[in-house]
């Protein structure tokens, strides 16, 4: 019997030791994948759950404003969120201070996953007076497609309703007015500001 005990303590130890400790490896992944660009999922489709990674721990964590869970008061996110690894939108040169935002539409992904995406067009949005710059892609994989447009043309003329869902719904999730809307562009301009971004290591 206390071999067994000593067994399951060291088991246990063992199990806890293997575990993966948060880290910033998340973020420093790079921008550009075998196949597309590296994108980091926060948030996935269909969730009102506003979560970022912690930039000090790795750990991804739900939003709070004073104290509180902070839950998207509007329809659910209407693709996967998150961000481009290795990059930093500098604040000295017109940015947020954040990652590069990014939606890409698909079905559903757990938070963490990191995916190959293709960018599609980019949505160019002012929030608070400051430039908020979200692209829009879709999965690199062609095979987790879920919508048929590969370009910024297909998209804004084959897929044109969920152009205007998308641009509907990052105008209004923060709430009336509290978004403005500078227009669209392409997926050659996604491409310029994932490299105008890219951390240069």
């Amino acid at each position: 019997m206390k071999w067994l005990f000593s067994f399951l303590i060291f088991g246990t130890l063992l199990f806890f030791s293997c575990k993966k400790s948060p880290s910033k490896d998340t973020q420093a992944l790079p921008v550009f994948a075998a196949k597309g660009i590296n994108m980091v999922v926060e948030i996935p489709a269909g969730t009102n759950h506003k979560i970022e990674i912690n930039k000090e721990t790795g750990e991804f964590e739900n939003d709070k404003i004073n104290g509180k869970t902070r839950i998207i008061n509007f329809l659910p996110y209407p693709g996967n969120y998150g961000f481009i690894p290795s990059t930093h939108m500098d604040e000295a040169r017109g940015g947020d201070g954040d990652a590069l935002d990014i939606l890409m539409i698909g079905e559903a992904v757990p938070t963490g996953t990191i995916v190959a995406i293709q960018p599609i067009g980019v949505l160019l949005l002012k929030d608070n007076g400051e430039l908020d710059t979200k692209l829009i892609a879709i999965p690199a994989d062609s095979s987790k497609v879920v919508m048929q447009a590969y370009n910024f043309t297909e998209f804004s003329v084959q897929q044109s309703a969920a152009k205007k869902m998308i641009e509907d719904w990052f105008l209004n999730y923060k709430g009336p007015g509290e978004m403005e809307l500078l227009g669209w562009r392409d997926e050659v301009y996604a491409l310029e500001e994932i490299r105008k971004w890219q951390i240069r290591k």
